[in-house]
């Protein structure tokens, strides 16, 4: 899933990041952008080609549904869903990212934006024009191999979300959730056990299916259960080894 997180400038902390450099190399985040695996030699071509950083305010768009393809973004600081109007009219969100996740995939095929991207937060992007990339891809094989594995993944998170909302009880839904942020908090360093949800209890209902009254209740319910904490948007994994079991299945929500 993704397949992602307040106050309207908060972000995550990016660990021993420096501000000024443009620099994938000197960037924190890069073992988990197009970055990872490539030699100096490669990341310095790279380099040559990322764009701009582009400061995006909290609400703000990245970028619009029909937009044409023109760039993919490395968000380096802050939070993103993704979403889209149903024919019913209705919104889907279809993707939470988060530091060190792209954006901008789902333009590739059509040459054109399938989905809007908005801030959750203040957040930054590093811009990477395609064309210029796509003649990249082409020379630096170590960077093709790592972009398709990132679009794998992607799609992975997509087939997931499918799932997810197909079959999934409620609370199956919300531990899947809560373990895939979990996750996702790890694997940059941060605590996989307190994080704060940077997306409304609207938009996460959006996002799994449910009203913003039933996702109000799954955490007032897993409060009872001990498994989480939370104040506000401030959550604590209390029991995460059940909450995973909850995931896969293999124990009982009730």
């Amino acid at each position: 899933m993704t397949t992602s997180t307040c106050t309207a400038t908060a972000t995550i902390p990016i660990k021993k990041q420096a501000e000024t450099s443009q620099h994938c190399s000197a960037c924190s985040l890069h073992e988990l952008c197009l970055s990872k695996g490539l030699d100096k030699v490669d990341m310095m071509q790279l380099d040559m080609i990322i764009g701009r950083r582009r400061k995006v305010a909290k609400g703000e768009p990245l970028f619009r549904v029909n937009d044409p393809l023109t760039k993919l973004y490395a968000i380096r600081l802050g939070h993103f869903k993704t979403h889209k109007v149903t024919p019913a009219g209705e919104e889907q969100i279809v993707g939470f990212q988060m530091a060190g996740e792209l954006l901008g995939w789902d333009a590739i095929g059509s040459d054109r934006h399938h989905c809007d991207a908005t801030a959750l937060e203040d957040s930054e992007v590093c811009e990477i024009p395609f064309t210029k990339l796509e003649t990249l891809l082409g020379q630096l094989p170590v960077l093709m191999h790592r972009f398709h594995r990132l679009m794998s993944q992607e799609i992975t998170r997509e087939q997931g979300v499918m799932l997810l909302l197909g079959n999934m009880r409620a609370e199956q839904r919300m531990a899947v959730f809560l373990t895939n942020l979990s996750a996702r908090y790890a694997a940059r360093g941060y605590s996989s056990t307190q994080f704060q949800l940077r997306m409304s209890r609207e938009d996460i209902g959006t996002y799994l299916g449910l009203t913003i009254e039933s996702i109000s209740r799954l955490f007032s319910r897993f409060k009872k259960m001990g498994l989480v904490k939370i104040d506000n948007r401030q959550l604590q994994l209390l029991d995460p080894v059940r909450l995973k079991a909850m995931a896969a299945g293999s124990v009982a929500c009730d």
